[in-house]
């Protein structure tokens, strides 16, 4: 039989009683762990070249890629130890001690031989490689201090006017290097000699250190093109999605129901391209609202009735980039977000080093924000890539930092100087962001002829799934349940929700597949003006309903209305649904006064006579959605300066002299651009383009509108000049360029003309009660109001 030591057992039961032995022991296990990852970056102090400075040494070593892989998995083995401890610390309640006695016990029966022994030798083990991990560390911090010519002493800091802000950049590094991890991941160790190379090789600050030895510079991997083909097997896309939240399985569930439709209109579009080369990108996704960093209040609503727009159209968005055939990762988290861009540990104080490892980054305002915590200074260089999907839209005024904080239009949301265009709406209600949209089912002619067969004359669905929508609305559903039975999804878990009137059939919230068959007997559905501009009603639509809603007098805006106030954005909501509204109209939709119960119940009776067939507009077909994405990705580069226009003394070699490139259009009041005018390359082409001018109060939007056009922001640098003036005949007394978004304009009553100094803030959105604007309007392909007709 195995005898142990009896002081070794009283100790280990102390340890097991107080722990705060067990906590050393489970310290030093997990430090002996830490110092014999270090010793494996030993080769690495050792294998150096005789002839390199020492602190050339630490900085390769702590800024390697290798070692940077070893720190990160030093830094999880610590987070994964101090949990545990945390763990064993929760035991030491006076509630827990039955555990203690029987974990006690346990030990008892095991009765190890010399555990205090192996304990003791352990930590001896532990003590002598720290204290050389710290010998070690040490002599290459004093090293640091020598320069390439092997003379001691501090480094010099550089006074060199073509880096003015070197000195006070070390000063700053001095006072405050320590206020984040990443400075040290870099090799800043308090050194004026680090903090130079840091801030010659990291940053940009200083001028190369000549010891340095950087005449030639690390080459970069340079990556062949790969074409891009089209998918239709979503297998792969399924598992990059994962598991874990509901949201995730609820985008995954939609993402399998499509899925033979995206097939069918991948092949459609190859066809249309004519099967022609096209570049696969790499593309990084980031869906920021439903990470748990950002609160993720949507995930544990998806099964209570909580709104699931924004899902639908983020599963749509990484379909459409799968399909097209590029190179796709998803994140929805921060950590998986810090991992795929490659940032160092920290705060985000550090920029990125190598070049960002994606051509284009789809994310959200709750992503951008997290980029920039993360990202530091590398996200003003490399924003030109990002995508933010926003749903009500961002007008440039709203964009521009500096003059959304001096002229009122500083929110919450905005102000990140992007390219109007890099903002991507779910509807077509803001031209200035591009139009990125979502798919709903669309039917075979089969289908369509069978819902109409099918359909209950009498019978409307209520569009609202909370019960908090259904309160004060019993008054019109009092007088529509005089011509129709009303059916409601209202969710609930045991009792019926009191707010839900008693002749209404409540269904509770049901599955999608279910939905589409109760929208598929229905004749009408109705909305009780929230939530604004949601998928459902272009799903009803589809499915053969007519969409009944209320108009808003006056319409709703953020300088009216809680639920837009903060939004970047001043447009003006007409009713629930403005698309559904202006861009589908009647039959399908009506709008009327829900205040007024004589237009209310002359609605519904009307509605009640009229026959419609199922209806859904190409642009929100799995067609129309990968022909906008594909064209997008192929045309729209916001990394590329754009050349300077007009360039200087362009008007010589324009033809019609003063007049510039502008023509008179047949059978219009605008003017276009002339065929053989000379400009760079644009997408839209300059074809497309015809030149309007808007009433006083009247923005780009409307006046295009107004001629059955768009207004497309694209155009505006080619009409922001003294010739766009001069072929319109406007009286100038001064032409003067400032920053103001409803330039290019003029006063016909105080002749004065402004041209747009600031081309972040050429705004289709704008309107002035002074002044007329110059507005670039162009066609658009039928159903698909985001391309030109020549744009594909």
């Amino acid at each position: 039989m195995i005898t142990v030591n009896t002081d070794g057992k009283i100790m280990v039961r102390r340890c097991l009683v107080t722990f705060k032995p067990f906590r050393i022991f489970v310290v030093g296990i997990g430090f002996f762990s830490l110092c014999f990852l270090m010793t494996s970056l030993g080769g690495q102090f050792s294998a150096k070249r005789l002839g390199d400075s020492p602190f050339t040494i630490r900085t390769e070593v702590l800024g390697g890629l290798e070692s940077r892989g070893v720190l990160r998995k030093i830094s999880d083995m610590l987070e994964v130890i101090l949990k545990r401890i945390d763990t064993l610390s929760k035991l030491g309640n006076a509630s827990d001690s039955r555990r203690l006695e029987e974990l006690s016990s346990a030990i008892d029966r095991f009765q190890p031989a010399g555990l205090v022994e192996r304990i003791q030798a352990i930590a001896q083990n532990v003590s002598n490689m720290a204290v050389r991990v710290e010998q070690i560390l040490q002599h290459s911090m004093a090293a640091g201090r020598v320069v390439r010519d092997g003379s001691s002493g501090q480094c010099e800091v550089p006074k060199d006017p073509r880096y003015p802000d070197c000195p006070s950049k070390v000063d700053w590094m001095r006072a405050r290097w320590t206020s984040d991890p990443c400075y040290a991941f870099y090799g800043v160790d308090g050194s004026d000699c680090s903090f130079l190379v840091y801030l010659s090789e990291v940053e940009w600050f200083c001028p190369p250190l000549a010891w340095r030895n950087n005449t030639k510079p690390p080459t970069q991997k340079t990556f062949s093109k790969r074409q891009a083909a089209f998918r239709t097997d979503i297998g792969s896309l399924l598992e990059q999605v994962g598991t874990g939240k509901e949201s995730l399985s609820f985008m995954k569930r939609r993402i399998r129901r499509l899925a033979s439709q995206w097939g069918t209109a991948a092949h459609r579009l190859d066809r249309k391209l004519h099967r022609r080369w096209r570049e696969q990108k790499k593309v990084l996704v980031h869906v920021g609202f439903l990470t748990e960093e950002s609160g993720d209040v949507f995930s544990p609503k998806v099964l209570k009735g909580g709104p699931l727009g924004e899902m639908v159209q983020w599963a749509d968005i990484l379909t459409a980039l799968y399909v097209l055939g590029h190179n796709l990762k998803i994140s929805f988290s921060v950590k998986e977000l810090q991992g795929f861009l490659g940032v160092p540990p920290g705060r985000g104080s550090c920029p990125l080093t190598g070049p960002l490892p994606f051509d284009l980054i789809y994310t959200d305002y709750h992503g951008l924000q997290q980029m920039k915590q993360h990202m530091g200074l590398s996200l003003k260089k490399h924003k030109c890539h990002m995508r933010v999907i926003d749903t009500f839209g961002t007008e440039p005024a709203y964009n521009h930092e500096e003059y959304a904080t001096l002229h009122g239009y500083r929110t919450n949301w905005g102000y990140w100087n992007l390219n109007s265009r890099q903002y991507m709406t779910m509807f077509p209600h803001t031209p200035d962001n591009s139009f990125m949209g979502f798919v709903s089912e669309e039917l075979n002619a089969t289908e369509k002829l069978s819902i109409q067969r099918n359909k209950v004359n009498n019978m409307a669905v209520v569009y609202g799934k909370e019960a908090s929508m259904w309160k004060g609305k019993e008054s019109f559903l009092q007088i529509l349940h005089r011509y129709m039975e009303i059916h409601g999804t209202v969710y609930y878990e045991t009792q019926r929700p009191p707010e839900v009137p008693a002749f209404v059939k409540n269904h509770g919230l049901l599955p999608q597949q279910e939905l589409q068959q109760l929208l598929r007997k229905a004749k009408l559905f109705i909305g009780f003006g929230f939530p604004y501009e949601g998928p459902a009603p272009l799903e009803a639509i589809a499915n053969g309903c007519v969409f009944l809603q209320p108009k808003f007098h006056p319409p709703h805006s953020s300088l009216n209305h809680e639920f837009f106030r903060g939004k970047p954005t001043s447009r003006e909501v007409s009713s629930q649904h403005p698309y559904a509204e202006q861009y589908i109209g009647r039959p399908h939709v009506m709008t009327v006064d829900f205040n007024n119960s004589q237009e209310f119940d002359s609605a519904v009776r009307e509605i009640m006579r009229t026959q419609v067939e199922p209806y859904l507009p190409y642009e929100y077909t799995c067609e129309g959605m990968l022909e906008r994405v594909h064209a997008y990705i192929q045309h729209q580069d916001f990394c590329v300066p754009e050349t300077p226009f007009p360039p200087a003394n362009i008007s010589k070699v324009w033809p019609g002299g003063p007049w510039g490139p502008f023509v008179i259009l047949p059978n219009s009041t605008g003017l276009g651009w002339a065929p053989n005018a000379s400009a760079p390359p644009s997408w839209p082409p300059l074809s497309a383009l015809q030149l309007l001018v808007s009433e006083e109060g009247q923005s780009c939007v409307e006046a295009c509108q107004h001629g059955g056009l768009v207004c497309d922001p694209a155009f505006f640098r080619y009409i922001n000049n003294k010739e766009a003036l001069s072929r319109l005949e406007v009286q100038c007394e001064g032409v003067e360029a400032e920053m103001n978004h409803v330039f290019p304009a003029f006063s016909v009553v105080q002749r004065e003309c402004g041209l747009q100094k600031e081309p972040l803030l050429f705004s289709c959105a704008g309107f002035s009660a002074k002044y007329r604007r110059l507005c670039p309007c162009r066609d658009f392909r039928k159903g698909q109001v985001a391309l030109c007709r020549d744009c594909l």
